[in-house]
């Protein structure tokens, strides 16, 4: 790893090791070297820029969570020779981290609560010159909230009202307030990246009659909101009840990395958007006409008991930020305080 501190062995060791350094071992104020000045961070709550408001972000999360712990569970990754300079090597990585933490103090998230949390955060990062330099990540909001004894809506009503009414408050991730970053590049042309992405693609072009072919019949998924489901009837419901409540919205691939190590099954990470009108009944209830933008993150990890034989998605991890797509409905339609 040209360019980087010799301690880390490679690209899941370093992703990991500043994750544990940053939260856990506090070491806080090195974001100002391991995040590039002028780091763009999306997530689709918001669009933060530079690092030091991400080390104000940072503060304020532990402050609410002071025993907040992140659990790398993969590190999905790919070269990046495009954005590789004289003296250092570049990547992309795709992260798959558990989170467990205590609502201890009030903040972001509202009063204190008690409540012992778990739930997943799926984050790209691209990486050179030892730092992350562009990101966007995905937390699973709706469990947060759930976990805390909340419904999503009607928590992001509330959040809607903390934060200072639909004109000040903290607005969702579109293409309108997205700002653009160094990295521009589509991740990788590996087999199983692009076997994911025809996959989730056929699905979104309402082909899904595709699910029994690419899914192990016993497949492990997990989804927003902290749900866990199996096999083809629950991938079914998820990915059916999303693109009915947005039936017309462009969908766009807009990352993919396919990956095989030792060790580890092949494995693909795809980053995605949903951009268009919440017209059809499905996850999100009465269709309401709102234009909606949703960025999602999965991850995909293949077996050998699909149909016939062949490969199939034993595995599979998708988020979305529930709470950003209700935030874009409430302020649309006004059903806010």
């Amino acid at each position: 790893m040209k360019g980087f501190d010799p301690k880390w062995r490679d690209v899941p060791h370093y992703i990991n090791g500043i994750t544990h350094a940053i939260w856990e071992q506090r070491q806080i104020g090195s974001l100002r070297t391991l995040y590039a000045p002028g780091l763009i961070v999306r997530s689709p709550a918001s669009v933060v820029v530079d690092n030091s408001n991400v080390i104000a972000a940072t503060m304020a999360t532990l402050a609410e969570f002071p025993d907040r712990e992140l659990l790398g569970e993969d590190v999905i990754w790919c070269d990046d020779p495009a954005g590789a300079t004289a003296t250092s090597d570049a990547f992309l990585s795709s992260h798959r981290l558990i989170c467990t933490m205590t609502h201890s103090y009030a903040g972001a998230y509202g009063a204190a609560t008690g409540a012992n949390l778990r739930y997943r955060i799926l984050a790209d990062c691209a990486i050179r010159d030892g730092a992350v330099y562009d990101e966007w990540l995905v937390r699973d909001q709706s469990s947060i909230v759930r976990q805390m004894g909340y419904d999503p809506k009607d928590w992001t009503r509330d959040q809607i009202a903390r934060e200072g009414g639909a004109e000040n408050c903290v607005k969702p991730m579109t293409p309108a307030n997205d700002v653009a970053g160094p990295y521009s590049r589509q991740g990788n042309t590996d087999q199983w990246g692009q076997r994911y992405a025809d996959t989730l693609t056929r699905i979104m072009a309402a082909e899904m009659d595709v699910i029994p072919q690419a899914y192990d019949r016993a497949a492990n998924l997990h989804y927003p909101g902290g749900q866990d489901a199996l096999g083809w009837h629950g991938a079914d419901r998820f990915w059916m009840g999303l693109r009915a409540a947005f039936p017309t919205a462009s969908f766009k691939i807009d990352h993919v990395i396919g990956r095989e190590d030792p060790l580890l099954p092949p494995r693909a990470a795809l980053r995605w958007s949903l951009h268009g009108t919440h017209s059809g009944w499905g996850r999100f209830g009465r269709p309401t006409g709102a234009q909606i933008y949703i960025m999602g993150i999965c991850h995909a990890e293949y077996g050998p008991y699909g149909q016939t034989g062949k490969a199939a998605i034993r595995r599979e991890y998708a988020l979305i930020d529930e709470t950003a797509i209700w935030k874009q409905i409430l302020l649309a339609t006004g059903d806010h305080p």
